[in-house]
């Protein structure tokens, strides 16, 4: 097995797997056995220019494309941040047909894709993506990447008809589906922040920033919250402000109140606690915490 057969099957198999492919049909496609393409993805068989050029047909991709991206997956999986498995916590409820495993791939993808943007910018003009963005748009990309990460990695999808929610589920309900609207923060345990204050799941992913520039996710979130027109809503409307030391005007914007925040804090799927010290953020609820809080008693 050379490295080079093990680098190339590995992103054959995350093409296919990203794909919803089988074995099967993927070398049917490219007219090779599914045991021969069983072989390559695992390294152990060898291959022609003209096979990987039936596989990159039939994946939708060009043969360079396939190639480079192989070795760039994994030159940046030496250095990218990865979540810790620890850190999750199981029972904390998610959206229809949404798992830790689904969630943990897309945190992942996200950070090695800011990985790789600073990996490329260092050596092209410097230094890394953070300081030549501003903070709230840095966060705009991330929110980005990761819905983008989300659609790759989980039933979750781009939501193309309108413009909220973020991602989709239309398996998880025939005539509606599940939507998902996503946003990032640097701020820890920051409630939701939104143009619209629409209700239904939302998911708030909290990162810092590592020396190197990479972003590493700290703490994630999620939780069902009431719209603004709700009779009991989770948003307060902030209204539109002016930036004293800029003259920047922000666009009208609601955020989540204290209840709402704590909604979003109780569904902590994800909580590095060597970053994250919720011991003194406030709670505002009727009754006791769920047992699946962070609140909950020990």
């Amino acid at each position: 097995m050379s490295k080079a057969q093990k680098i190339i099957g590995q992103r054959i198999r995350a093409l296919r797997e990203q794909r919803g492919l089988t074995l099967e049909s993927l070398a049917a496609a490219a007219d090779i056995s599914y045991q021969y393409l069983s072989g390559v993805e695992t390294g152990k068989e060898n291959f022609s220019i003209g096979v990987l050029e039936g596989l990159a047909r039939s994946l939708g991709v060009t043969l360079r494309s396939l190639v480079a991206a192989a070795y760039e997956d994994s030159e940046s999986e030496a250095g990218a941040p990865t979540v810790n498995r620890k850190h999750f916590r199981a029972g904390v409820p998610l959206p229809a047909g949404l798992t830790i495993a689904h969630v943990e791939a897309a945190l992942n993808a996200a950070q090695s894709i800011i990985h790789r943007i600073n990996r490329n910018l260092r050596e092209e003009v410097g230094q890394p993506l953070q300081p030549l963005i501003q903070g709230n748009n840095f966060s705009g990309l991330v929110s980005n990447i990761l819905t983008n990460a989300l659609d790759q990695h989980s039933p979750y999808k781009h939501n193309h008809d309108q413009r909220y929610p973020d991602l989709i589920n239309r398996k998880a309900n025939r005539q509606r589906g599940v939507g998902l609207e996503v946003k990032t923060t640097i701020n820890a345990g920051k409630g939701g922040e939104s143009h619209n204050g629409h209700g239904g799941w939302h998911l708030i992913a909290c990162y810092r920033f590592l020396t190197s520039g990479d972003v590493a996710f700290s703490h994630v979130m999620f939780g069902i919250l009431n719209g603004h027109q709700d009779a009991k809503p989770d948003w307060s409307y902030v209204g539109s402000k002016v930036n004293e030391e800029t003259g920047s005007r922000r666009t009208e914007t609601y955020t989540t109140t204290l209840g709402g925040t704590t909604k979003l804090r109780d569904g902590s799927v994800y909580l590095d606690p060597n970053v994250i010290n919720f011991s003194r953020w406030h709670q505002s609820r009727e009754g006791v915490p769920p047992s699946w809080s962070i609140f909950a008693p020990l």
